[in-house]
This record gives structure tokens, C-alpha cells and sequence, in this order.
């Protein structure tokens, strides 16, 4: 996922920026209200971390102009704490807003959280997903082998489904927690190893052979599907 990074302060950039590519983000970024507009439409950007107080062109102007042509997730970043200069930054189509001074891992929360949702919603419009002989029910939350009822528990579930869309994609643990358990998840991550487990047995048991739950060692996991 490009995140474009709207900024002209070049500390809170480099912080930012570090941040995010420790996180698996590619960044990009523009310093200049009057930069920021050309690049977007000149490149593929997934989401947008914008400054509202920027040289030439200010924060609210750009978020307008973008919503006029894209639904790109926004988040405004601001040093105004008046109730009225964030709603008017909801208003012309930001996602959400965060105050300065803000810790990296606030804002790296916050993405998580809207794209979370992004999902949910896009989740919402597909009801069923299949990898081979397996479908997947998504608002029932069954799994069903041909005409049986896999039982699975609720992280079971959310696990098969996150395979199910990315078949043959490896999953780190830690990309397993983050979707499934959540960023603030501070367990141990071998229970991802533990869930996968019981869920091999389960798949197992009910006869599916067409999508298994492979190890890739050293890396993590993924579902190899048919071919």
C-alpha cells in the first residue's frame, strides 16, 4: 500500500515516514500544497496523510479537489484544535483528523482503523466466497464442505477468509495478528500457530484436499489453492 505524506515540516516527515516504511508502507511525499495535486494524479496513491496549513495551496483546498475525482482515504493533520476547523475538514471529505504534536504509532492506528473499515464495507457487498470444494458464507460466518457445516470458531473463521481472498499469498505472523487479532494485540504469536493448527484438522477432517494451509518456512503461512 503508497502512502503520499502532504507535509512541509521535513521532522515530522522523516518521523513519519520511517514509521511507516518500518510498517511495510511505500511512502511518498510532497512538501508543497502546489506539489501534491500533480503528483496524485500523476501516480497510484492508496492513502493520504495531509497537512492542512501547507505553502500555496492549504490542506483543505487539496482534500476538496481530490474528493472531486477519487475516494482515497484522507487523513488531516492539523495544529488547529477548534472543533470548527475539523469539522470543516470532515466536511470537505477527509476520513478523520489528527492533532499535532500525534506519536507515529497513533497515526499508524488510525490508518489500520479506516482501512478496516474499507474492508468490512467491501466485505459487505461480497456474501460468499470459494477456493475449490470450500465456500465460504460471509454474514452467516459458515464454512461449508460440500453440503457440511464446518464448525470454526470466530478467529478460525476470520483466518480461512483472510486466505480465502489471497490464495497462495504468504502471511507472516505478524500480518495474521494484525488483521485478525488487531494492531493493539499484545499476546504471544504462537497462537497464530496454535489456531492454524486446529484449523488444519478441522479442513482435514471435513475432507477438503484442495486448499490446504501450508507452511512456508522461515516466512509464515498461506493457502495453496487449486490450480
Amino acid at each position: 500500500m503508497k502512502i503520499l505524506v502532504i507535509e512541509d515540516n521535513e521532522q515530522i516527515v522523516d518521523v513519519l515516514t520511517r514509521y511507516l516504511d518500518e510498517a511495510g508502507y511505500e511512502t511518498a511525499v510532497a512538501y508543497d500544497g502546489k506539489d501534491a495535486l500533480p503528483y496524485f494524479d500523476q501516480h497510484t496513491v492508496d492513502f493520504i496523510l495531509l497537512d492542512i496549513m501547507l505553502p500555496h495551496v492549504n490542506g483543505l483546498e487539496i482534500c476538496q479537489q481530490i474528493r472531486e475525482k477519487s475516494t482515497v482515504p484522507i487523513i488531516m493533520i492539523t495544529a488547529k484544535t477548534e472543533d470548527a476547523d475539523r469539522i470543516l475538514g470532515l466536511e470537505v471529505g477527509a476520513d478523520d483528523y489528527i492533532i499535532k504534536p500525534f506519536s507515529p504509532k497513533e497515526v499508524l492506528s488510525r490508518i489500520k482503523a479506516i482501512m478496516r473499515r474499507i474492508d468490512f464495507e467491501k466485505e459487505s457487498a461480497v456474501k460468499q466466497l470459494s477456493l475449490g470444494s470450500l465456500r465460504l458464507l460471509l454474514e452467516n460466518r459458515q464454512a461449508i464442505a460440500g453440503d457440511k457445516q464446518i464448525k470454526l470458531t470466530k478467529k478460525e473463521f476470520e483466518l480461512l477468509v483472510l486466505f480465502a481472498k489471497y490464495p497462495n499469498k504468504v502471511f507472516t505472523r505478524d500480518n495474521l495478528l494484525d488483521a485478525v487479532w488487531g494492531y493493539d494485540y499484545y499476546g504471544d504469536s504462537r497462537t497464530v500457530d496454535s489456531h492454524i493448527k486446529r484449523l488444519r484438522a478441522k479442513l482435514k477432517k471435513a475432507g477438503i484436499e484442495d486448499c490446504q494451509i501450508e507452511t512456508v518456512w522461515g516466512e509464515g503461512y498461506r493457502i495453496e489453492g487449486p490450480a
